[in-house]
C-alpha cells in the first residue's frame, strides 16, 4: 500500500469553486486513515509549517494554484498532485475534477511517478548586496510598470556583458517557463527535464531579437539603464515583488530547490499533453504510436 501518511490540500484561495472539492478529498483521505490538513484561504507563508510536515500536497484549482502550491513545497522537497478547475492546466495531473477518487486511489496504491523541475532563483542587488530574492517555477520578467513604454536593459551572462535590449520586457525562464509568457512571445519550447535557463526580449526595437537558450549553470545580470526614470519593476511567476532603483541589478539562476509534481501518465505524457491544447482541433491519427520493425 501507500507510504504517504501526512497529505495536504490547497484550493485555490481565489476560487471559491474549488473549496468542495477540496473538502471532498480531504474526507475520502481522512476516511482511508491518512492524516490531512485543508487550507481554503491561505498566503505562502501560512502553510510552511504544515507543508513541512507532509509527504504531498494536493492543489486544486489551473496552472496559478500549481506555481502556488510549487513555491511553498520545492523547499521541503514535497511532491505536488495537481487537480485541474481552472483553464489550461500545463501542470496538473488530473484533467477531469469529477473523477478524482479513482486517482487518489491510484495514488495510495502507489502508481504514479514523480516529475522534477527546474526553478529559478531572482536576487535584487542594491548598494553591492542581496536586497531581495525569491524562487519561480516559470519565470522572471523585467518590464515597466506601464506597458505603454519600454524598458532598456544591460544583459550579462556569467558575468560578461552580452547585449542591451530595448524591450517591452525581458523574459527570463525555465524550461517549465517556456511554455507559459515566453512561448506566447515567440519563445522555443524546452522540455520540463532540462536545467537550461531561456531568455526572451518582448517586442525588441533595434536590439537583439532572438530568444537564447542559456548552457546549464549560466548566471544572467539584468541592468536598467540609467534614464532619469523608477517605474522599472520585476515580477516572478506574474506576482509584481519589486520597484527597481538607480544601480539595482537584478541576478538570475538556478535555485537549489526543485519543484516535484506527482504523475500518473506515461513518462512521454509532455508533448502530447502541450500539443492537445496548442492544436485541440487536429485529428489524431488512426495509428498515433511509431510503427515497429515487425510491424
Amino acid at each position: 500500500m501507500t507510504t504517504l501518511r501526512h497529505i495536504g490540500i490547497l484550493a485555490h484561495p481565489l476560487r471559491p469553486q474549488t473549496a468542495p472539492v477540496a473538502e471532498q478529498i480531504a474526507q475520502r483521505l481522512q476516511a482511508l486513515g491518512v492524516e490531512t490538513w485543508l487550507y481554503t484561504k491561505w498566503q505562502e507563508d501560512e502553510v510552511q509549517a504544515a507543508v513541512g510536515k507532509s509527504d504531498l500536497v494536493v492543489a486544486i484549482g489551473g496552472d496559478g494554484a500549481m506555481l502556488r502550491a510549487a513555491r511553498v513545497c520545492a523547499p521541503y522537497d514535497v511532491p505536488v498532485l495537481g487537480v485541474n478547475m481552472g483553464q489550461l492546466g500545463f501542470l496538473t495531473e488530473i484533467d477531469d475534477p469529477e473523477n478524482w477518487d479513482t486517482h487518489i486511489d491510484r495514488l495510495l496504491m502507489g502508481n504514479y511517478w514523480i516529475e522534477s523541475r527546474m526553478m529559478v532563483r531572482a536576487q535584487l542587488m542594491r548598494n553591492g548586496s542581496i536586497a531581495e530574492r525569491a524562487d519561480a517555477l516559470n519565470d522572471v520578467v523585467i518590464s515597466r510598470r506601464h506597458v505603454t513604454s519600454t524598458v532598456r536593459l544591460e544583459m550579462y551572462i556569467d558575468q560578461d556583458w552580452a547585449t542591451t535590449y530595448n524591450a517591452d520586457a525581458l523574459i527570463i525562464a525555465t524550461p517549465t517557463g517556456s511554455t507559459a509568457y515566453a512561448l506566447a512571445t515567440g519563445g522555443p519550447i524546452l522540455p520540463p527535464e532540462l536545467l537550461n535557463i531561456l531568455v526572451v526580449p518582448v517586442a525588441p526595437h533595434l536590439s537583439m531579437d532572438r530568444p537564447i537558450v542559456l548552457s546549464q549553470g549560466a548566471i544572467v545580470d539584468a541592468i536598467p539603464v540609467p534614464n532619469g526614470r523608477t517605474d522599472v519593476v520585476v515580477s516572478l511567476d506574474g506576482r509584481m515583488l519589486w520597484t527597481l532603483q538607480e544601480g539595482d541589478r537584478v541576478r538570475v539562476q538556478a535555485s537549489e530547490n526543485t519543484s516535484r509534481f506527482i504523475r500518473m501518465r506515461s513518462r512521454n505524457y509532455f508533448y502530447r499533453s502541450l500539443l492537445d491544447r496548442l492544436e485541440p482541433r487536429i485529428p489524431v491519427p488512426s495509428h498515433p504510436k511509431w510503427p515497429t520493425e515487425s510491424s
